[in-house]
């Protein structure tokens, strides 16, 4: 540790004074680094450690904008080259295992291990691998240290798997100067190539149906990647089914029923390396509703459920823009995922400390006030009661099954549940009703980032807040709009 906070002693007075535009060619070749490692430990202790280091063909990133700017992420990879010292790439993420953390059984002492990946422009020269995590005052610190040299032997180079198929949906030009995503099959079977491409193209028109994409379709190549599972669907744990497929996704990830991720990090990156790409978007041929998001890590969505279609966005949000969920409702297995009294690093979410500096200031209405008052208490115990409603109903219908209740008994019963639910439905459509002179303006609406209380979102409603959200706020629509600039510049 202590050799660590001295490597950071010489590199801190660098950053304070500002980096110097990186020249692409006098660091990088036009190839890939793969950095594979180990991220393993529990809500106090946090290693790693490397597992390989792999060259692959053609970089996909931007040529000139190589250290991110956005300072998003609970974690940070920043590579300085060992000659001079200087930092020519970093960028923000976040991870599953970031996630892990926050949870019950991390608190309690239960350690895990993740696999990850860094993807860096294949450097010419030794250079200094650092990887940085945000501490709870919102400050970076370096967790793991390793000088590599690019020309060591131990370096793997495997060609990547030619019996996959490539399905070329949406093609702009140089992947050096395009969004480069690439759509990963799963839970298709053998003979599903055709209904994958099918599917590839029904999100590619729904991806471009949402502002700002819709704006600018020349600036992103869309690539469908079909290695197919040797069953269909996915495992569904709670259900007592499990799927061999190719890249290992599931339902029920960390203990949340509908979040769906996979931990087979190693084989995503596999499929994904035929071709090149900035970031991926995995499809899962299943009905039920169900997703998820990682800060440049991967999306997830699975795509014949009646709301995939905003599941899909809402979730790509997460992972393209490093959007927070500004949703406090639903519950999740997350404790403290934000430490109150400290400023969440994502661009649509705030505790609103200092509301004259409120992030996205310059895009408030004039007409609202900060905070925003929007009849949050009344919605809130609305909300609350027809969840309860749900919840009594399940309990009740169990407990008439038990006892041999007949269908025509149980239907009542579900009618009556439904009746109830609908009159709160409709005192819910009169609140929004009284408060529509604030929907689709810029405020600061209390009730975000998995807490009632203290963090606040920019408008009323938004993909990142429900599936009532038809479109992207304004401070989304802006965050999505810079990254796009910052790989196309």
């Amino acid at each position: 540790m202590k050799k660590i906070s001295a490597f950071v002693f010489v590199l801190i007075p660098i950053l304070l004074l500002g980096q110097s535009k990186v020249i692409y060619q006098d660091y990088f070749e036009d190839k890939t680094m793969r950095i594979d490692y180990y991220h393993f430990g529990n809500a106090k202790v946090e290693e790693v450690t490397i597992d390989q280091i792999l060259v692959q063909n053609n970089w996909a990133g931007s040529l000139k904008n190589l250290v991110d700017p956005f300072n998003n992420g609970a974690y940070f990879i920043k590579i300085f080259d060992v000659a001079s010292n200087a930092l020519v790439y970093s960028r923000g993420f976040n991870s599953i295992f970031g996630e892990y953390r926050t949870t019950d059984k991390a608190i309690n002492g239960e350690k895990r291990t993740y696999h990850e990946s860094a993807l860096i422009p294949y450097p010419k020269m030794p250079i200094i691998f650092v990887l940085e995590k945000r501490n709870r005052m919102n400050v970076f610190e370096p967790i793991f240290i390793k000088k590599i040299d690019p020309k060591d032997v131990s370096v793997l180079f495997e060609e990547p798997d030619a019996s996959i198929k490539i399905y070329e949906a949406h093609t702009s030009g140089d992947p050096h100067e395009k969004v480069d995503l690439v759509w990963l099959a799963e839970g298709y079977i053998q003979d599903q190539f055709e209904l994958f491409c099918e599917d590839v193209d029904r999100y590619v028109k729904i991806f471009f149906g949402f502002a700002p994409y819709s704006k600018h379709k020349k600036k992103f190549n869309i690539t469908g990647i079909f290695q197919p599972s040797a069953e269909k669907g996915i495992d569904q744990p709670r259900k007592g089914i499990y799927k061999n497929t190719t890249l290992s996704a599931s339902f029920n990830v960390l203990g949340t029923s509908r979040y769906v991720l996979t931990e087979n990090n190693r084989a995503i990156r596999d499929v994904a390396s035929r071709v090149p790409y900035d970031a991926i978007i995995i499809l899962v041929k299943e009905g039920r509703y169900g997703g998820g998001g990682i800060y440049n890590t991967y999306a997830i969505t699975t795509v014949d459920n009646e709301l995939s279609d905003n599941v899909f966005v809402h979730e790509f949000g997460h992972s393209f823009s490093g959007l927070a969920d500004e949703y406090y409702s639903s519950s999740t297995s997350y404790n403290d995922f934000y430490p109150k009294g400290f400023e969440p690093a994502e661009p649509n979410i705030t505790a609103l400390l200092n509301p004259e500096k409120l992030k996205w200031r310059e895009l408030v209405d004039p007409d609202l006030s900060i905070p925003t008052e929007w009849e949050k208490e009344l919605h809130d115990s609305l909300s609350v009661a027809k969840g309860n409603l749900w919840y009594e109903e399940t309990k009740e219908v169990k407990s008439m099954k038990d006892r041999g209740a007949s269908q025509e008994e149980i239907d009542k019963i579900k009618q009556q549940y439904k009746q109830k639910r609908d009159a709160l439905s409709d005192e819910l459509d009169g609140l929004f009703e009284r408060i529509k002179d604030v929907e689709g303006k810029v405020g600061a609406f209390e009730g975000a980032g998995y807490n009632a209380k203290g963090l606040y979102r920019p408008e009323l409603e938004c993909l990142m807040h429900s599936n009532k959200g038809k479109t992207f706020c304004g401070v989304c629509q802006k965050a999505i709009e810079d990254m796009i600039q910052y790989y196309t510049y």
